[in-house]
């Protein structure tokens, strides 16, 4: 009964799985292929060229070799996107592949006819896993100001530029204008492209000053969180942004073997639940496994507060020491005395104790077991103990 549906889950599960990361990996390929094919373009001479798409252009063709490349490069970022089940990911690959589709049809190359299939075959696969990238992309406040100040900057000197280009050498255009401001604000200043009266050199420096400003301060607060984020799943541990994001979520305390088919049926559920242990493996090993797991002792007051106790939906605590698992399930009773708090005791002896400790529901591991090793005996589903267990699965 209990057995045949997790068999019967497991498999669609892994399927699941397997299409996900096919859809991560067909984006990933289709990324270096647009880079391959644009740096190929850009490298080769005309007459390598022509016999897929005559009609273009050679201006086009020269065109697309330069947005392929920096299409790929955005489709690499839009993959890391998908790799995070973030739904703005799914939706930048959604509109990169028909681009890379059409790119490589313009670059009228032999060698672009892989990445045309490829981004065609991607789509339909993309499509079909869309429910999965489901979570969302949550930038704080001082992340949105940072990325507008850098796109502020960079509009201020391209237009300032732009119309200022008679007091410049070499800005004609508002391509001419954004390729001095990017290069000036960036401190590259190949130094063809120059002021030539008093104004345009005074708005030259305050390029110079912001554009430095911007930049630090948009890798400072874009790049940071994320190196910060890498660095704390190293260690095992969630960082308060990410605590931040856990709403009606379910909290396992403890852990030990017991625990783990918890947290495997939680995880093919698709359950929203944080594990709390101090257990340094058992942290390594389920963040490895990308589950939410905090490094701290789950019966400590502060881990739980952390872990947002005061919006989860219920508690669970099953470990293999009672002790434990009573001073946890204290410790929860006692932050969030409405909450449902289920544990499982491993001596039978030990469940009256972890109902005064709090817990709404204690399971007998030894009483539920016994009962399944009669009604496995006789072939029966009669007994009244082990349907009452299940009614709730």
């Amino acid at each position: 009964m209990v057995g045949e549906r997790v068999t019967e889950r497991v498999p669609e599960n892994w399927r699941w799985s397997v299409t996900t990361r096919a859809v991560v990996g067909l984006a990933l390929v289709v990324a270096l292929l647009s880079v391959a094919t644009g740096i190929l373009r850009i490298d080769q001479e005309a007459a390598d060229f022509g016999p897929i798409a005559p009609h273009v252009p050679l201006a086009v063709q020269e065109a697309v070799g330069f947005t392929g490349a920096l299409t790929g490069f955005l489709m690499v970022a839009s993959a890391l996107a998908l790799r995070r089940g973030l739904r703005v990911g799914w939706w930048a690959t959604l509109l990169l592949l028909p681009l890379t589709a059409i790119q490589g049809l313009l670059q009228g190359s032999q060698y672009s006819l892989p990445l045309v299939v490829l981004s065609l075959v991607s789509m339909p696969t993309l499509l079909l896993t869309h429910k999965r990238f489901d979570r969302s992309l949550s930038l704080t406040t001082t992340q949105l100001a940072a990325a507008g100040a850098l796109v502020g900057v960079q509009a201020y000197g391209t237009f300032g530029a732009y119309a200022l280009r008679d007091d410049f050498d070499g800005i004609e255009h508002l391509l001419d204008a954004f390729y001095f401001t990017l290069i000036t604000s960036s401190t590259v200043g190949y130094g063809d492209i120059g002021p030539e009266t008093e104004e345009a050199q005074l708005f030259t420096m305050s390029v110079v000053v912001l554009g430095v400003a911007s930049f630090g301060i948009a890798i400072g607060a874009l790049v940071g969180p994320a190196i910060q984020d890498r660095i704390s799943k190293t260690l095992g541990m969630m960082t308060d942004s990410e605590l931040e994001l856990l709403d009606d979520h379910v909290l396992v305390l403890g852990y030990g073997d017991l625990t783990e088919p918890i947290v495997s049926e939680l995880d093919a559920t698709g359950e929203q639940f944080l594990v709390v242990t101090e257990n340094e493996s058992a942290t390594s090993s389920l963040t490895d496994r990308d589950i939410r797991v905090l490094d701290a002792n789950p019966s400590d007051e502060e881990p739980l507060g952390r872990a947002k106790i005061e919006d989860a939906r219920a508690v669970v605590v099953a470990t293999n020491d009672d002790a434990r698992d009573a001073l946890a399930v204290l410790t929860a009773r006692e932050l969030r005395p409405d909450i449902r708090i289920v544990a499982a005791a491993t001596d039978r002896e030990n469940t009256p104790k972890l109902e005064r400790a709090g817990a709404d529901d204690v399971i007998s591991l030894a009483e539920l077991g016994g009962h399944l090793l009669v009604r496995s005996a006789l072939g029966s589903d009669e007994s009244p103990v082990v349907s009452r267990l299940l009614e709730t699965d």
